[in-house]
């Protein structure tokens, strides 16, 4: 691990904790993280690093090394198709990651079955690869059956009675949005699922705080907003806004259920990779009243994925956004484990080729 804190990307230093000017024409270091359980995973420059509080109030931080695949594979990095690469391998990554805190966090680990072991032994993959493979094969079943198959048989039955193309695809993107809103309202009244909610708020002002430049501490930290306009949550808000836009110009018209579905599911990408671009303009812009309007849909919606943290979930998240930025002591002392272990290199995780949610 790298003894100063300076950290370097497009050719521009930036020093946690230290104001610097605003520099003409490159991006100082950008930082993204996700929330946990009982803990946050941030993603710098060359590090991902998760922290979790365990049972007995340490803090357990993880480092590992950052793998960009647009380095080895230069088409992953074009603007459109970084944006599909960036969300499956955030996906892959994100759910490798809440298994690996949820494990942390009570102390248990959770093994593979016999079945699962004879078809990793199968298919020549290690069985915790094959669980993590179907499970995020299943969370995007679930996710697009859900979010984009069911509103489009509700689009095919407006059709029926509504012969306009425009206002078909906005009711059908009316339906979308609000199974979405109603769906996190709905698990964000699960105790557990809340303290996730108040680790991503917790996770949000950390990285607003390290935006600043203002030193890394707890009362800096909580003095900034649990809304970030980078969130995932405004990157799902943009995926169904641009959908209705998508599907208008371009989507299948027929009152045909299964000709509609064909025709979004072979969409989705466009509109994934549309959506990421104008997340990361988004992110990038001047404030002006056109980008707040812009950014307003998401930022309301973080109103329900995001909660005010207490002290102890920000500790956490600075652990973890300290960790992945490669600063000294990211852990305090008296958050130590005292069989903490060793913070070698593990094997890195995929990633896109630049940019990260918050």
């Amino acid at each position: 691990m790298k003894q100063d804190n300076t950290t370097k990307k497009g050719g521009v230093l930036k020093t946690p904790g230290k104001t610097t000017d605003k520099p003409t024409g490159q991006s100082c270091v950008s930082v993204g993280g996700q929330a946990v359980m009982e803990g946050v995973m941030m993603m710098g420059p060359e590090k991902i690093a998760l922290a979790v509080r365990r049972p007995d109030g340490k803090i357990e931080l993880r480092l590992k090394p950052r793998k960009y695949l647009a380095k080895k594979y230069p088409i992953l990095g074009w603007p459109i198709i970084r944006g599909v690469v960036n969300f499956v391998a955030q996906l892959y990554v994100g759910m490798k990651t809440l298994t690996e805190s949820a494990e942390i966090s009570t102390g248990e680990v959770e093994e593979p079955s016999e079945f699962e072991k004879k078809v990793a032994k199968t298919l020549h993959v290690k069985p915790d690869s094959l669980m993590m493979g179907a499970a995020v094969v299943l969370a995007l079943v679930m996710a697009i059956g859900l979010f984009f198959l069911l509103p489009t048989a509700i689009e095919a039955l407006f059709k029926r009675f509504i012969p306009s193309r425009t206002v078909t695809n906005l009711l059908g993107g009316l339906v979308r949005m609000g199974l979405f809103l109603a769906y996190v309202w709905l698990v964000s009244r699960i105790p557990d699922i809340h303290r996730v909610f108040m680790y991503h708020g917790a996770e949000h002002k950390s990285i607003f705080c390290f935006e600043s430049g203002k030193p890394l501490t707890v009362a800096n930290a909580q003095s900034f907003t649990t809304y970030h306009p980078r969130c995932g949550t405004s990157f799902v808000v943009i995926v169904f806004v641009i959908s209705i836009l998508v599907f208008t110009l371009l989507g299948n018209d027929s009152s045909n259920v299964f000709a509609r579905m064909g025709s979004r599911l072979l969409l989705l990408p466009v509109t994934a990779g549309v959506s990421y671009e104008i997340l990361k303009w988004l992110g990038r812009a001047e404030d002006t009243p056109l980008v707040r309007a812009l950014k307003w849909p998401g930022l309301m919606v973080q109103h329900i994925t995001t909660a005010q943290p207490t002290d102890d979930m920000v500790e956490v998240a600075l652990c973890s956004l300290r960790g992945a930025l490669e600063m000294p002591n990211p852990v305090p002392k008296q958050f130590m484990p005292e069989d903490a272990p060793q913070q070698a290199d593990e094997p890195a995780q995929p990633d896109a080729a630049e940019g990260e949610n918050a």
